[in-house]
């Protein structure tokens, strides 16, 4: 059954420069609202770009800092405060190792306002995330190299709260990593190589949980649901994406192999868990709708009204020219999808109204 092109004349905006970090302002609620991180080999040119949708006119408006620190390899928003964000970068003063630092918003157009550069040196020189605690401002997380390391960056400064090293043969490295926000511990998730590994950072070294060797490429990404405890999606290089009940981790609840070479991001709808947006290099951005797995079907079943809707894909995007690094949602209004592709294209697509009528109804 063919899919529906979403809303088929997405929103597009671009940028000058490569691009392959974005993310939702996660603390407005009120307009939808997405942050890009350039990646220009003229170091010191680098932007964040605030692209804001004006609901009126239906057009996209931005807001642009200057980044001098160097070009950014990923980037987060705070869920509380709207000013503040944080990049990992590729340093122009220390010979393009990644650093990592948290920043403020300016009111206008201009440079963005240092808050912290974190003493990340020490732990090596490959700063993959650094993200802020889904309830807890003061508290924040990198990962670095084999390294998992939580700040406290409350009132004085930033102190090291705790640690975490991976261990094992030949050097591993974490390729991300993200809070548990359906944990109400300390946990923090990672992925290395072909694993996803939970540390509980009360016990510093104590794995809470792990799915091994869960894909038989390198993980890129995982999400988690977030309104059904113990599920979350993980994706890769082997171009599928799987779907696990973390208490059951040698098999996994749905495996997709949706995209025709690697996905790099995937991320579960914020309301609506049984839409979930995977971006690949095969430059497509697909809305896979997983009723079957989803909080809705646990409601259904509380209701004695369990209808069969079959999984599918409901929506695709292929209006990007080169390979898509991340999908996000929209933190304001959550039929909305953004994509970003490596060229600096940011599209926003809408799910399809057939489609939002049937999860509505």
């Amino acid at each position: 059954m063919s899919s529906n092109i979403m809303s088929n004349n997405p929103l597009i905006y671009g940028v000058e420069f490569q691009a392959r970090s974005l993310c939702s302002l996660h603390a407005e609620n009120e307009q939808d609202c997405f942050l890009i991180g350039t990646q220009s080999l003229m170091t010191s040119n680098n932007q964040v770009h605030l692209v804001r949708l004006q609901e009126e006119t239906n057009t996209l408006c931005p807001q642009i800092y200057e980044h001098s620190s160097g070009e950014i390899w990923s980037l987060s928003s705070s869920p509380t405060d709207k000013r503040l964000i944080s990049t990992c970068y590729a340093s122009i003063e220390r010979d393009c190792e990644k650093s990592t630092a948290l920043w403020r918003l300016p009111e206008n157009d201009g440079h963005l306002e240092n808050v912290i550069t974190f003493p990340s040196e020490k732990y090596g020189t490959d700063v993959k995330v650094t993200t802020f605690h889904p309830t807890n401002d003061a508290y924040m997380c990198s990962v670095i190299d084999n390294n998992i390391v939580m700040w406290d960056v409350g009132e004085s400064g930033v102190k090291i709260v705790c640690t975490a090293v991976l261990d094992g043969k030949g050097q591993p490295r974490f390729t991300t990593g993200k809070w548990n926000p359906q944990s109400v511990n300390l946990q923090f998730v990672t992925a290395d190589d072909c694993n996803i590994k939970a540390w509980d950072l009360r016990t510093q070294t104590k794995i809470a949980w792990s799915l091994d060797g869960v894909h038989t490429q390198i993980i890129r990404d995982f999400d988690f649901n977030p309104n059904r405890q113990y599920y979350m999606a993980t994706c890769g290089d082997d171009g599928y994406s799987k779907f696990w009940d973390i208490r059951n981790p040698r098999q996994p609840l749905i495996s997709r192999a949706d995209h025709s070479h690697w996905i790099w991001s995937l991320r579960y709808n914020p309301v609506h868990d049984e839409l979930i947006g995977t971006a690949s290099s095969d430059g497509q951005v697909l809305i896979t709708c997983l009723a079957g797995i989803s909080s809705s079907a646990i409601e259904n079943e509380d209701m004695k009204t369990k209808t069969f809707i079959e999984d599918k894909i409901v929506a695709t995007c292929d209006q990007h020219e080169d390979s898509v690094y991340c999908v996000e949602w929209s933190s304001a209004d959550s039929w909305i999808l953004a994509s970003l592709s490596y060229d600096g294209r940011l599209l926003l697509n809408k799910v399809p109204k057939d489609e939002q009528l049937r999860i509505l109804l």
